[in-house]
């Protein structure tokens, strides 16, 4: 069974809180201010744009914004809860937590051998899933089963039963998650898409001690709680900025979750997939900050590894870090800080 941690114990392996620590955090912190960095967004490839973004609006789901690079053969789609309940309702695409973009490559939706990795099987297992949490999640399973939308696990699936997976047109893993106790919501028929979160977004990780701490002390993250399941040999982390003050868990954007399996660390030869070498599928998580020049000049002092750095290229507006696990970081710049720091 899961055992469920808060900050009030420290979680297996040891960790600290390595911003509290680590005096060169606080120095750096006079150059950007990592409390306003968000969690911006995670990037999926996808066969059939028009397919995937009827998916996610179906989940409710609003395009915020869109970009055609048509010299280079692809385009980008972002979608966001953006309904007047939603957490970000009307900022701007680069000044929110939960936006998911789907990048299409001109012509894949023709290919009838085209076919993307969903990151959970091999080759090419690495990024988990997604995740959105529901008000009713019975009633909203029901809603996707009655659309026609396939699932990896049913409610009614397994000894879980109150977490579902639902299937994207990709096989991409979306689980959907209850803001409200499934005991409660068991009767409830009707479901409210204005009310759902884009939660957080999983990926595997070979080391938790090592990834953890470049999360916490790199990239500015809170470790917010850990699930710990020693019987089945792995543990969950759930990382992000701060937001508001959401009810619960359930009710928050941008998590980061991090999923370790016990005993990857100890093999030299053990490796994840980073989605973007072949087979291809999942792209980046991207985190917009308040200073892109000060931000990218404080993870060069932390020694990161860089996928590009802001000089590299032709586009200067945008860099990628690598995490322990070579997953690559979009680094962006929060447009509506930029205008307060003018």
């Amino acid at each position: 069974m899961f055992t469920i941690r808060n900050l009030t114990r420290t979680p297996r392996p040891t960790l600290f809180n390595y911003k509290l620590f680590n005096p060169e955090s606080r120095s750096l912190a006079t150059m950007t201010d990592t409390s306003k960095y968000r969690f911006n967004h995670s990037m999926l490839r996808v066969k059939d744009p028009q397919a995937s973004i009827k998916f996610y609006e179906f989940l409710g789901m609003k395009q915020i914004n869109h970009m055609d690079f048509p010299d280079n053969k692809f385009s980008l789609y972002f979608l966001a809860y953006d309904d007047k309940n939603s957490a970000s309702t009307g900022a701007h695409w680069s000044d929110r937590q939960g936006v998911l973009e789907l990048t299409h490559n001109h012509g894949s939706e023709n290919d009838p051998n085209f076919k993307i990795a969903n990151g959970n099987s091999e080759p090419g297992k690495g990024f988990g899933h997604l995740c959105v949490a529901v008000d009713n999640i019975q009633a909203a399973c029901t809603r996707l089963e009655e659309a026609g939308y396939k699932f990896q696990k049913k409610l009614s699936d397994g000894r879980m039963r109150h977490i579902a997976f639902a299937l994207d047109p990709d096989s991409y893993w979306v689980e959907i998650i209850g803001q409200n106790d499934s005991e409660k919501t068991k009767d409830v028929k009707e479901t409210d898409t204005g009310s759902y979160r884009f939660n957080h977004t999983m990926i595997r990780v070979k080391d938790a001690e090592k990834s953890l701490k470049f999360y916490q002390e790199t990239m500015g993250m809170t470790l917010i709680r850990t699930n710990e399941n020693p019987d089945n040999k792995f543990n969950l982390y759930f990382l992000g900025y701060p937001e508001g003050s959401p009810a619960t868990q359930a009710h928050r954007e941008g998590l980061l979750e991090l999923t370790w399996n016990y005993g990857t660390e100890k093999d030299p030869d053990f490796k994840y997939h980073d989605g973007n070498a072949e087979p291809q599928g999942f792209g980046h998580i991207a985190v917009s900050v308040d200073d892109i020049d000060k931000a990218c000049a404080r993870f060069e002092e932390k020694g990161v590894n860089w996928k590009k750095r802001l000089t590299d290229g032709r586009m200067k507006n945008v860099a990628f870090v690598l995490d322990p696990d070579g997953y690559w970081i979009e680094v962006i710049q929060n447009e509506r800080l930029k205008k307060s720091n003018l």
